[in-house]
């Protein structure tokens, strides 16, 4: 029996996936495999079943990545059924799966403020322990206690946040892990004014980007002391289009594709921005958003 008939018993397991319509940009190839477990249980059952040859590739929701527009040759994880949610006085676990909306709005229902941030930040609860996410000066690191994960060997270890170097929009994970689960330690709040907080977030980000486009979210890093986008902006380039992409007009830290966009197009807006802004303010871009299958 191959792993792959093994593989069909824990879950959903499919062959030459297009994955642009799994990413919130809209790009991307095929992928070999792509294979959702009906549960945790299953998913650790699955990982020891899968070669070490095979490269996984963890995807959510698909946000802060670039696809390569060729097929790549990997085993997609959708996590989406792994959101198990609990909540125990002032924790919460959450599963890889579980969104980050969908948590923000937990936290708030049960009175527990330091998510607030989560209700702008798009994408499943893995990703964003993978980038440490953000916004509004809030970052998953501040409120973390705990993450579960899940080696190549199928065992699990459950690390602490003091055993995870955490830094801006980056966490240093083992390699090869698949996140499983985190745990948070939030603080007493009172549910209508944490709402309130997420709902004047949720109006900010609206107003200040482009989200009736695809898009991958910030592109860039803020250098330390400044502003991606103003750096973009001063080097000329808001509203910069390459094929079917652009540079938006609304921020310039966000590239949207703008209807049959390809990740070259994207790929070829990021390397301007790069090159435009050492020359302008000799300061030299850090890529946030993630590459699969393609590089600078």
């Amino acid at each position: 029996m191959t792993w792959q008939t093994q593989l069909q018993a824990l879950g959903k397991l499919e062959t030459d996936v297009p994955l642009a319509s799994r990413t919130t940009l809209g790009v991307g190839g095929h992928a070999r495999w792509v294979f959702r477990p009906f549960e945790q249980k299953a998913l650790v059952e699955a990982m020891a079943l899968i070669p070490s040859s095979i490269t996984i590739l963890p995807l959510g929701r698909g946000s802060n990545v670039l696809i390569a527009d060729k097929s790549i040759d990997v085993l997609v994880m959708d996590l989406s059924d792994v959101d198990d949610l609990h909540i125990n006085g002032n924790s919460i676990e959450a599963g890889a799966g579980v969104r980050m909306s969908k948590l923000a709005q937990a936290a708030a229902t049960s009175a527990l403020s330091g998510l607030e941030f989560m209700a702008t930040v798009p994408g499943d609860l893995g990703g964003g322990i993978a980038m440490n996410a953000g916004a509004f000066g809030q970052q998953v690191s501040d409120v973390l206690v705990s993450v579960l994960i899940l080696e190549r060997s199928g065992a699990l270890q459950t690390l602490r946040r003091e055993e995870l170097p955490m830094s801006y929009r980056y966490t240093t994970l083992p390699q090869g892990c698949l996140v499983l689960a985190a745990t948070f330690k939030l603080a007493q709040g009172e549910t209508e004014h944490i709402r309130q907080q997420m709902r004047e977030m949720r109006k900010q980000r609206s107003e200040s980007q482009p989200l009736a486009l695809p898009n991958c979210g910030s592109v860039f890093k803020n250098p330390e002391g400044n502003f991606a986008a103003k750096l973009i902006e001063e080097a000329g380039l808001k509203g910069k289009k390459i094929g079917h992409a652009r540079i938006s007009d609304v921020h310039a830290n966000f590239i949207v594709n703008e209807g049959g966009a390809s990740a070259e197009d994207i790929l070829s807006l990021i390397r301007l921005a790069i090159l435009e802004v050492k020359k302008k303010s000799d300061i030299e871009l850090e890529p946030e958003v993630r590459f699969v299958g393609c590089a600078l």
